[in-house]
């Protein structure tokens, strides 16, 4: 699962992160290999992951964001093993642990309002060691080279991301990739 993800970032750094449903369609027809879901409800949830792999890229579920189920272990399996994403996306720590248990690619999603957040994040992920970190907003390069230093787990940026100076930049700055909801960055 790492490998793959790993992979196709490295073939293009751009996520299309999906937080409405109208532009489900833009998002499986860009460049884009992978989507990170922002939205989706139990009753949606295994259609949109089997038409994502069905147009050839991967998904990640924001779980923190899914409608119908509550933020456990049952829920996790239940997502994993009867909706199959190809890994996670949270905030909380103790999904993070779980699914790593489990053998389910997790991304630990963190929003960095000022040093003390920046300072928590880190030892959190420092604790739970995600595959990989995603950091808002993502229009902060000095904080996501102190991520990597301090962490040593791949970062990709998210938010805020309106166009090709910030994907540079960010990129530049040791993130492996960019999330973003403007269809516009999509397409770069």
């Amino acid at each position: 699962m790492a490998n793959q993800f790993y992979s196709r970032i490295q073939n293009n750094p751009i996520i299309a992160a999906v937080n409405d449903l109208s532009k489900f369609e833009s998002a499986i027809q860009s460049p884009s290999e992978m989507i990170f879901l922002l939205t989706g409800n139990i009753l949606n949830l295994k259609e949109i992951v089997k038409r994502v792999k069905e147009n050839g890229m991967d998904i990640y579920i924001h779980l923190d964001l899914m409608d119908g189920f509550s933020k456990d272990a049952i829920a996790l399996k239940y997502i994993n093993d009867q909706i199959s994403p190809d890994g996670i996306i949270t905030t909380k720590s103790n999904l993070i642990k779980l699914a790593k248990d489990m053998h389910i690619f997790a991304i630990q999603r963190v929003f960095i309002l000022d040093s003390l957040s920046l300072d928590t994040a880190i030892k959190n992920i420092q604790s739970t060691k995600p595959d990989a970190i995603e950091i808002l907003p993502g229009v902060m390069p000095k904080v996501v080279k102190r991520i990597i230093e301090e962490t040593r787990i791949p970062v990709i940026a998210g938010g805020l991301i309106i166009d090709k100076d910030d994907v540079i930049d960010i990129l530049k700055a040791g993130a492996i990739g960019v999330s973003s909801s403007n269809e516009g960055v999509w397409e770069l």
